[in-house]
């Protein structure tokens, strides 16, 4: 199952081979400015080449060895595989690695790429046998190409419609075996046929500070850097529970440590570095602490709309919707109300204050995951 290099791809669309060692798709906004190419190929180095590499997520790596190897033994290409879960716990590392496991070549695009149904079956037509197609952001493909999907899912095939009007012809293209794998931050905005064309779906979890502790001892040995047990823990707890973000942390030390003279980081160092990188020892950074600063020095705790939040910080309601309150409320720092958002009595306490009482009020509000107040 070889690929075709001569193939021209399309404008977001990456292929490689089977032996490559994985390139990767552009980082979240989480992670804010794009790495230079140097980033890039360490990034890439640092990806785990195949399952017993990969760190963490245990039930849905067993689970997928299961999957690929049964594909191995019948001599067929792998079912497809939606990963789903927030940006930066493995999902596209994982879909190199369904490739390295199959001994196929990968082709990588993404959901926002791909706006109309030709530019979909241009990527269709020109994948070879067994090869895995990886599609990012799944969720924000275009409908005609998602309905143009459905049948290449489960019959290998599509209609390429010639002509316009009463004119206008179906033509079959038979397309070969080949293995989709879809990631996504937000599965529920996938519709129900889409879903239910994948043979396997996992959803990744955040990681424990002690599983992100062996992917930095992995990325600290490849990195030729020496950490002491407690520098591991130091890092791992400021990494937000995601194996992106410990290793950008990593980095960042060993810059600090190598201006610094240092050979052995220590919890003392890694610490120091992370302080002057602006993320503080609960993993918060300068806008996470911005948006609880200004709920609760402007606001009283809240509640306070989406809207008016993010213009005290000086940001984008989209940035403190996607960017900073996913952690915070996940760390039980900030509430979402049907009245708005609201600090929580550990806000309070991570940033020194002690709550009043009005503020307790609005803490004992309902919640609302589904608010959108302005």
């Amino acid at each position: 199952m070889g690929g075709n290099n001569d193939i021209p791809l399309l404008p977001g669309q990456i292929s490689i081979g089977a032996t490559a060692g994985g390139a990767a798709l552009p980082p979240s906004a989480e992670l804010a400015a794009a790495p230079e190419p140097e980033e890039r190929e360490l990034e890439a180095a640092l990806r785990p080449k195949n399952l017993d590499d990969f760190v963490g997520q245990e039930r849905v790596r067993k689970q997928l060895a299961l999957v690929l190897a049964a594909s191995r033994i019948r001599g067929r290409s792998a079912d497809h595989v939606l990963m789903s879960g927030p940006p930066g716990l493995g999902k596209t590392t994982l879909a190199m690695i369904i490739a390295a496991e199959m001994n196929a070549p990968l082709r990588i695009s993404s959901g926002p790429a791909i706006q109309h149904a030709g530019d979909l079956a241009a990527i269709l037509s020109s994948l070879t046998e067994g090869e895995v197609l990886f599609l990012d952001e799944i969720h924000r493909m275009s409908r005609p190409a998602e309905e143009m999907l459905y049948m290449a899912m489960e019959d290998f095939r599509v209609d390429i419609i010639v002509g316009k009007g009463a004119g206008a012809t179906a033509i079959p293209l038979e397309l070969p075996p080949f293995t989709l794998v879809g990631a996504t931050t937000r599965a529920g905005l996938l519709p129900g046929p889409l879903r239910d064309r994948f043979g396997f779906t996992g959803h990744l979890e955040f990681y424990s500070v002690a599983e992100l502790e062996l992917v930095l001892r992995r990325s600290a040995g490849m990195l030729d850097l020496k950490l002491s047990s407690a520098g591991f823990a130091e890092i791992a707890g400021r990494s937000r529970g995601t194996p992106r973000i410990a290793n950008r942390l990593l980095r960042r030390v060993r810059d600090w440590a190598l201006v610094h003279g240092i050979e052995t980081i220590d919890a003392r160092t890694a610490s120091a570095a992370l302080d002057m990188y602006e993320v503080d020892a609960r993993g918060l950074d300068r806008l996470d602490r911005s948006v609880l600063e200004a709920l609760v020095g402007k606001f009283n705790g809240g509640p306070v709309g989406l809207s008016t939040l993010a213009i005290a910080v000086g940001e984008e309601p989209e940035t403190v919707e996607t960017v900073a309150e996913p952690f915070l409320v996940r760390e039980g720092l900030l509430g979402r109300t049907p009245r708005g958002r609201i600090a929580m009595p550990a806000a309070w306490d991570h940033l020194g204050l002690k709550m009043p009482g009005n503020a307790v009020a609005a803490a004992m509000l309902p919640f609302d995951e589904d608010d959108r107040d302005d």
